[in-house]
């Protein structure tokens, strides 16, 4: 919630004059009319009601928080780059950017509670855990495909066919790129090499699968954050 208000306050400061206008409520005013405000109003309050179920019963109402979760993820599709098209292509845009935010969120955010789990499996939850494991194993091929697949759609999208390393934008989309590679070759490692090996119950395995797991989430931490930066950035 606090951080999506704040997300408000700072695009009247990128529309606006800069840092000062970040603390003006008639800026905030202002954004709101705009097509961002339009959107961004229904994310503040659908982060509200999210934080009301968790603090009211999130156990029982787990389904609720996915779908509430769900709505954030497909309305960040309808701000920043996924809405410099009209018409068709800009359907298509924002639906494939929406795609991508919900395969990238079920990747990254899937990594901390595989670490849990094999932690857990140690005890009298070991069933349960793995199973959890498996299930996640099986639908990350998923969501790694989604994510490759609706990156390569983004960026056709955005900057086409253009030499793309000739700007900040296009070198920062690189560099994401590359550490996506690098957390599939991590992830592959891990289903393919190390998970087969554990069946030997040797204690060095499941060491190096919860460290290669964190560094994967690591990673993952970079490019959220490059991500974040080049969303600021005009791509041409």
């Amino acid at each position: 919630v606090i951080s999506a208000a704040f997300m408000l306050a700072v695009q009247g400061g990128l529309m606006g004059g800069g840092w000062p206008d970040v603390f003006f409520v008639s800026v905030w005013g202002a954004v709101l009319q705009t097509r961002f405000g339009a959107v961004w109003i229904w994310q503040i309050i659908l982060a509200l009601v999210t934080l009301a179920v968790v603090v009211i019963a999130p156990v029982k109402m787990q389904r609720r928080l996915l779908i509430l979760t769900v709505a954030q993820f497909i309305l960040l599709a309808g701000v920043g780059h996924a809405t410099m098209r009209d018409g068709v292509a800009g359907t298509l845009q924002q639906i494939n950017h929406a795609l991508h935010l919900l395969c990238a969120a079920a990747w990254f955010g899937g990594l901390l509670p595989v670490v849990y789990c094999m932690r857990m499996a140690q005890g009298r939850w070991r069933q349960h855990a793995i199973s959890a494991m498996m299930r996640f194993s099986r639908y990350g091929h998923f969501f790694v495909a989604g994510v490759l697949l609706t990156g390569i759609g983004n960026t056709l999208f955005i900057t086409g066919f253009t030499a793309i390393w000739q700007t900040t934008y296009g070198q920062l989309l690189l560099l994401k790129c590359a550490l996506v590679v690098l957390m599939v070759a991590i992830a592959l490692t891990n289903r393919y090499v190390l998970v087969p090996r554990m069946r030997q119950e040797n204690p060095r395995t499941d060491l190096w699968f919860v460290r290669m797991t964190q560094i994967e989430w690591g990673v993952g931490g970079i490019v959220l954050a490059i991500v974040s930066l080049f969303a600021t950035l005009e791509p041409f």
